[in-house]
Order: structure tokens, then sequence, then C-alpha cells
């Protein structure tokens, strides 16, 4: 039984997110293809969404944990990322269209509501979900959100990177060939999902960025004020790109939120135990009845 619970759902086509050796299942939405991935079954979904140039195999070994804990977890390609289609336009990528695409997932899949949880660009598009669709929102894990305190940082890092892609894209395309070369059944676990970033047409990728630098970044204060699904922020220290001063604030703005502080940047990829436990018991509470009653009343007194 448990067995069956980790593993991805066949009720489409099959798949393997441990290299994508297998086709994966996908769905059009606004003409291009996004693909996803299923663990588990049941009435409580979660939607995970990876972190900027990553894709939906950083959350491989989350996915399966709370699956194996009576959750039906979904994962997603961003438009840009992993399988999912990549277009070149830079007017293509926003957390505001991504979150679009998170909304049609759960169209696609039927899914009335889900527990949205997202690591730094997928902790703004989680947010950005909440803005767009809060009745589809049952509640929001929000992991290293990257906020007003992070902008600075972010323009060090990712600066020098965009250039990189824009001005030399033979240098990168050289770099994707090589990566491309290194077998997959060599590498860490974690090793390959970074390393599959880097295989990527770096084109797209600097469009990617493109359009995240110029575009919205993330819903604005006075709309994160007022959205009332429950939230685990989960911040920590030590990172100026997803400053624990961003998750703080974001948990004082949210009204029904709470921070939890990770003990490092890896944490929850490398000694995930914690923090895993932390998130179980938080969706447990989100999937209460009584929450949902009492989200009726509010929904029904507004």
């Amino acid at each position: 039984m448990l067995d069956n619970l980790t593993r991805p759902s066949n009720r489409r086509r099959r798949q393997r997110l441990d290299g994508y050796r297998c086709a994966i299942p996908s769905f059009r939405h606004a003409g291009q293809r996004i693909a996803y991935g299923e663990y588990g079954c049941g009435g409580r979904a979660v939607v995970l969404i990876h972190g900027l140039l990553l894709s939906q195999r950083m959350h491989e070994p989350l996915a399966r944990a709370l699956a194996a804990r009576g959750n039906r977890v979904v994962t997603i390609d961003l438009l840009g990322h992993g399988r999912s289609d990549r277009p070149t336009e830079p007017s293509s990528y926003s957390t505001s269209i991504f979150a679009e695409q998170v909304v049609a997932l759960l169209d696609h899949l039927e899914i009335d509501e889900a527990v949205i949880l997202g690591t730094s660009l997928g902790a703004n598009t989680a947010l950005e979900v909440a803005a767009l669709a809060p009745a589809r929102v049952r509640g929001m894990v929000v992991e290293m959100p990257v906020l007003d305190h992070a902008l600075i940082a972010c323009l060090v890092a990712f600066g020098p990177l965009l250039i990189g892609l824009a001005v030399a894209q033979p240098v990168a395309r050289l770099t994707a060939l090589a990566a491309r070369a290194v077998p997959r059944r060599v590498l860490p676990f974690w090793a390959d999902v970074v390393l599959a970033a880097v295989r990527q047409d770096p084109g797209p990728s600097g469009a990617v960025l493109r359009g995240l630098f110029f575009g919205r970044v993330a819903p604005y204060a006075a709309e994160r004020r007022a959205m009332l699904a429950p939230t685990l922020v989960i911040g920590h220290r030590r990172d100026p790109v997803h400053p624990l001063s961003d998750a703080g604030t974001l948990a004082e703005e949210l009204p029904n939120a709470r921070l939890l502080e990770a003990d490092s940047l890896v944490e929850l990829r490398f000694t995930p135990e914690r923090l895993t436990t932390e998130i179980a018991a938080f969706l447990d509470e989100c999937w209460k009845p009584a929450r949902r009653a009492r989200r009726r009343r509010a929904a029904a007194a507004s």
C-alpha cells in the first residue's frame, strides 16, 4: 500500500521523473505544453512548484514523502522549465503568468482546491495563485519568498547570468552540450537536478530571466494582506537572495500565517525529516473539516 502511494499515478501517461526516461503527462494552456507529474491519490491535493530555472524533479523526494502521508501530490514544470515548452519571448514569463498555468493545471485535473507549495520562484508563484484564484487555494507553503529585501541581491546574483545568456550564447550553448555529455546515471540526484538547468538551451532560459526582471515579481503588499488562506512561511538565515527578513515580513502581512525557520538553504533537500514533518502536519491542519466550514462561513460573510 505504501509503495503504491509513493509511485507516480498512471491515470494518464506513465511517467518516470528520475531522468525523464519516459513520456510524462502534459496539457496545453494558451497554446503551450505544460508538463506535470502525480504522486499518490485521494482528495487532499497539494501542488509543488519548483525554483527558478529548475524543474519539477527538485520536488520529487518531497512529493513521495507527502504522498506516503496520504496526500495527492502534483508537480509542475512551469513554462520555460523542465519538460514544458520553452518560448523565447520574454513576454511569455512572469509570476502572474505562471500562476495562470497552475490554475489551469487544477482545471485540467479537475481539482477544486489544493494546498499550493512553492520554493523561491515557486513561492512567489504560489502567492500569485492566491491572488488570482483564492477559492482554489486551501492553504500555502511558501518556502524562501523573494520580496523587497532581496531585490539588490537578485540583481547581483542573476544580472551577470542574464548578460551571459544574452551576449555569450555560443559559450552558453557549448556549456550546455558539455553538460549533456555527462551521464546522468553517474551523478547524485541533486547534482543531476542542478545540472539539468545547465543542459537547457540558453536562449529560453535568458528569456525567462528577462521576463521576470522586467515584469511583476509578486503580488503587492496590499494584495498579500488580503490573502486569508492558512500559510506556512519557511525562511532561513545567511541567504541574501532569500533573506529571512522577506519571509518574516510575509508572515506578518498574511492574516493566517506563521513563520518556520529552516536551519539552512538546503535543509529540506539534504536533511528533510524535520521540515517534511512540519509541512505534513500543516497539510493535516489545512484539510481538517472544521477549517473548511470556517472558510465557507467567511466567504459567505464577504
